[in-house]
């Protein structure tokens, strides 16, 4: 926990008070202003203060839906410390449907960034300056990119115990053990020794009621886990925890005629679908590499040979045994009580 006084975008936050503030990014060269947009409830007593960020990438909409049903939570009427929910950290590929700046750059490759750089640097490092380094914690939500979908995950480092063990409040029906990659925001924020979850679920540009019910549902678990809200009544979901996952690859270019689906428990060699060419002439079946779960998978039917089909999260024998197809449906459908 932290005492020092809040002041985002050259504003002072005091207890008690939910301010929504613009912090100006860089002029469209329409002259219109660009902004990065926050909104901070902090409440009457002191506590953690947790930033909770989507659209990262401009096309990942999911967490912008996420957040937005956050911030109308009941459960913040008895907020303890800080949110800071920045709904839209890419402002200039929300507006274009894109995933990149209009420097064709990654913001999750250019963290902690500078304010010398380029436009995608200056950004990072206005986010790293005004949002994280005021937090003790952060979830960073995103979705599948490029026609993929992700089944309810999170990424994290197993080596980070702190980490995990939020993880594990969260209760997403999978954990990854996944190293931060350089210049991503996780990297960016675990140097500064700040705990960060990545939660990933659907697909770019579409929402998934499955994918946000699970968001917020482990976003208000994580802020009762560190005392930010009252612990709730239960326990938390099962989590299976993997600690390495496979993409399965076109073994030829074609027609893909998927047949699994995310939450799919499967063996090696089993068949996932069968690309065919368009006369239906040459047909070839895609097998899985390895045992596990699939928790991504290729929405897009139209592909070339190498191109990522499925990802396989491996899970042991006990594992896979444990992970019921049937309850996993349950789960992500069920409305929950938040």
């Amino acid at each position: 926990m932290t005492k020092k006084p809040l002041r985002i975008g050259g504003i002072e936050i005091g207890r008690g008070v939910t301010e929504t503030i613009n912090i100006p990014v860089a002029r469209l060269y329409t002259h219109t202003e660009a902004t990065l947009p926050v909104q901070v409830v902090s409440g009457k007593r002191s506590g953690p203060r947790l930033f909770v960020c989507a659209a990262v990438h401009g096309d990942e909409i999911v967490g912008v839906e996420i957040i937005r049903r956050l911030l109308r939570s009941k459960a913040l009427r008895r907020l303890r410390g800080v949110l800071i929910a920045i709904p839209v950290v890419n402002v200039y590929g929300l507006l274009h449907h894109s995933r990149y700046l209009p420097d064709r750059r990654d913001l999750n490759r250019h963290f902690p960034g500078g304010m010398e750089g380029s436009l995608t640097s200056r950004l990072a490092n206005l986010f790293m300056t005004e949002v994280v380094r005021h937090c003790t914690h952060g979830i960073d939500l995103h979705t599948g990119s490029n026609h993929r979908s992700n089944l309810p995950q999170l990424r994290v480092d197993f080596e980070e115990s702190n980490v995990l063990d939020l993880a594990l409040a969260f209760g997403a029906p999978v954990v990854l053990d996944s190293k931060p990659r350089p210049g991503s925001l996780r990297k960016a924020v675990s140097e500064l020794g700040v705990p960060l979850l990545v939660y990933e679920a659907g697909e770019a540009l579409r929402f998934s009621e499955s994918a946000v019910r699970t968001g917020l549902r482990g976003i208000l678990s994580v802020m009762r886990s560190i005392g930010m809200l009252p612990p709730a009544r239960g326990k938390c979901p099962t989590c299976f925890q993997a600690r390495s996952s496979t993409w399965v690859r076109a073994p030829i270019s074609g027609i893909l005629n998927t047949k699994t689906r995310l939450g799919s428990v499967v063996t090696k060699r089993s068949v996932l679908g069968a690309i065919a060419d368009p006369f239906g002439e040459n047909e070839v079946e895609v097998l899985s590499t390895g045992a596990g779960v699939v928790i991504g998978c290729l929405k897009l039917p139209l592909v070339h040979k190498g191109d990522a089909l499925f990802h396989v999260a491996s899970l042991d024998r006990s594992a896979r045994k444990a992970f019921s197809e049937e309850d996993l449906g349950d789960f992500l459908d069920q409305d929950f009580q938040l």
